[in-house]
């Protein structure tokens, strides 16, 4: 982890990326759970409110008649999840220095870069909302007028050989749009919200960077990532009361790790 890779320079000061071992983002787990054990009731907001949010989405894709668009949308729903938890990011940096945090100063933590963490909120929004159409195109080309109904969903779309061209090009526009949202975000935010003299694009830009230098680690976090979030989906949402801030204070770690910063 000793060896740094020079990325290129901010308005403020020289961004460099670390290289990182294989292993690391089991490290990240590790001292996530341990930010979740020492913000508890922070951390169930957080995770209540993503469960709370899945039956919402359930629920408005009932009322409008759409429900064959729900795995598209929980896909959506990861695509923008590093925004909605920046308050977490916010705990961890602040436990980091031997501070507490309250749920005010959590959800007030977009306040230390507000302009360039909803920029990047909004760039992340609207990559969840191509997926979403092109999901719904897709829908449209193999099922004309008649989409599968929830009962069938999983049936017509995983066990029917006609299916196979449907599924092969979803899962590869969805993949391709999911590692790109993945590459934007994945040290983006963090950093935003630690280096408020920092703009969305240097971020990005590292971000991207990051993945680059450490593809392997941070493929491997990918997929943890993704078991995590399905296995809160399988249980109807109510995993996700626990994986979401487990992930959000991993990710903080995950940042910490991936930038050099001063002194640390």
């Amino acid at each position: 982890m000793a060896e740094t890779t020079s990325v290129g320079a901010s308005t403020a000061a020289a961004i460099r990326i670390r290289r990182i071992e294989l292993d690391q983002p089991w490290q990240w787990l590790t001292k996530g759970w341990q930010d979740f054990r020492a913000n508890p009731a922070l951390g169930l907001f957080y995770g209540l409110l993503a469960a709370v949010t899945g039956y919402l989405i359930l629920f408005g894709l009932w009322w409008a008649g759409m429900l064959y668009l729900i795995l598209p949308l929980l896909g959506g729903f990861l695509i923008v999840g590093p925004i909605l938890t920046v308050g977490l990011y916010e705990a961890a940096r602040r436990r980091e220095r031997g501070q507490g945090t309250t749920f005010f100063e959590a959800l007030a933590a977009f306040q230390r870069n507000p302009t360039q963490i909803a920029l990047m909120g909004v760039a992340l929004l609207l990559l969840m909302f191509a997926w979403v159409r092109l999901a719904a195109m897709l829908f449209m080309l193999y099922f004309g007028g008649n989409p599968p109904s929830f009962a069938n969903l999983f049936a017509e779309t995983f066990l029917e050989p006609d299916a196979l061209p449907f599924l092969v090009i979803g899962t590869a526009v969805g993949g391709i749009l999911a590692f790109l949202a993945y590459s934007m975000s994945v040290i983006s935010i963090p950093l935003l919200l630690d280096r408020p003299e920092a703009n969305v694009i240097e971020a990005i830009i590292k971000s991207f960077e990051a993945v680059q230098f450490n593809f392997f680690p941070l493929l491997l976090w990918a997929a943890l990532i993704v078991i995590f979030i399905i296995a809160g989906l399988v249980t109807f949402f109510l995993g996700l009361v626990v994986v979401l801030p487990l992930l959000g204070f991993a990710s903080w770690h995950a940042y910490c790790d991936l930038v050099e910063r001063e002194g640390r």
